[in-house]
């Protein structure tokens, strides 16, 4: 007598959150998102892979910071909506991380395709539409500009490296640049994750 056939299990595609949501990665819906889950999340992911100087790790949600200052310094008088598609460019990394462009290009779709899905279930639950392709492309510009002095100030990057792969940043005013100069310096990760959920609870607080 044959032995019944079982069905494959589905591989689990969820991951549980601390704050108790659990997490679609492949369909994530709104309804599981939770803005200190995002916080959290992102203080601790390192940029560079953790190959950055000093004591702690260049965070995720200090770079998005950095970004946010960087691009209102490209375009002054930004609304919080624009601010905060700023803030939120690489809010999928709180789940899924955060992956160096060369090991992005190799790996192709696949990790972009959940990317956008995460970002739009995000945007979803904080109540922003999709940005317009200005706004998209200021995003990618303050992106970098952010990684340029992130290379040659914290990952080892030389001068003339960081022009060739990421060309050279522009000039900012004076009154811009003390708060990009101060989100440059690694900070400890519960002081990223509180900067981080109050600037995200300031914007909100700005809709």
């Amino acid at each position: 007598m044959n032995a019944p056939t079982r069905t494959p299990k589905k591989p689990r595609a969820w991951q549980r959150m601390l704050s108790g949501r659990r997490l679609d990665l492949l369909d994530p819906s709104a309804l599981d998102i939770e803005i200190a889950d995002i916080a959290h999340g992102l203080a601790r992911v390192a940029r560079w892979n953790g190959q950055t100087a000093g004591p702690h790790v260049f965070s995720v949600a200090q770079h998005s910071l950095l970004v946010e200052a960087i691009g209102n310094a490209l375009a002054p008088g930004l609304s919080p909506p624009e601010r905060l598609e700023l803030l939120l460019h690489d809010a999928p990394e709180y789940v899924i991380g955060d992956i160096i462009s060369p090991l992005k290009n190799a790996i192709g779709d696949a990790y972009r395709t959940v990317e956008r899905r995460l970002l739009a279930a995000i945007r979803q639950r904080i109540g922003l539409s999709a940005p317009s392709p200005a706004l998209a492309r200021l995003v990618k510009r303050a992106d970098r500009v952010a990684a340029y002095w992130e290379a040659t100030r914290l990952a080892g990057f030389s001068l003339v490296e960081a022009d060739q792969i990421f060309g050279r940043p522009p000039a900012f005013s004076d009154t811009a640049m003390p708060e990009i100069e101060a989100l440059l310096t690694p900070r400890p990760t519960a002081e990223a994750e509180a900067a981080y959920l109050a600037r995200l609870g300031a914007l909100q607080a700005s809709l």
